[in-house]
């Protein structure tokens, strides 16, 4: 694995993005990020109150995250779970590094997807939202796409990303 190399674990809310990256992050010992925690309290109030998100609210999330990959290439590498619902967004990220970000795009059916939303207790982003989400999701044409399914366990993914991205050498420390 190149030095300081940036995973992005992108799909809609419900997608498992959390949870795998950061099984990813541990087993590659580099830190994980969640783009959750660079929402601002309007955006999550927002998001909360069962509003989509636009463009314009996403701008500064976007760019506070791109800046945070240009340092986490410095200090030897992060994953990042992002929904990166759109092809200007992941631009945006892309445009934080020196050398391209590995993607992992987790997609699944929008009944397991919603199924896992109404499971949530503990999250501000609501079932009520999935369909906004996958109206504005553009499908990325690069990276490692996993389709999601109920029978899957996180560890298959994460043996599905390590031999996509030949990452079998790499043990946890």
């Amino acid at each position: 694995m190149a030095s300081g190399s940036i995973f992005i674990v992108m799909g809609v809310s419900g997608s498992g993005k959390t949870t795998i990256g950061q099984m990813l992050a541990k087993k590659l010992a580099i830190p994980f990020h969640d783009a959750d925690d660079f929402h601002s309290a309007a955006n999550k109030a927002k998001m909360g109150s069962g509003i989509p998100l636009t463009d314009d609210d996403r701008k500064d999330w976007l760019a506070q995250m791109a800046a945070g990959i240009t340092e986490w290439e410095k200090t030897g590498g992060a994953v990042l779970a992002c929904s990166a619902l759109k092809e200007a967004y992941r631009q945006t990220l892309q445009g934080g590094a020196e050398q391209p970000i590995k993607w992992i795009f987790l997609d699944g059916s929008r009944e397991l997807l919603r199924s896992r939303l109404e499971h949530r207790t503990d999250h501000y982003m609501k079932a009520d939202l999935l369909d906004s989400q996958l109206n504005t999701l553009e499908k990325p044409g690069y990276g490692l796409r996993i389709e999601l399914s109920n029978e899957q366990r996180p560890q298959d993914v994460i043996t599905q990303i390590t031999r996509y991205y030949d990452l079998e050498q790499v043990e946890h420390k």
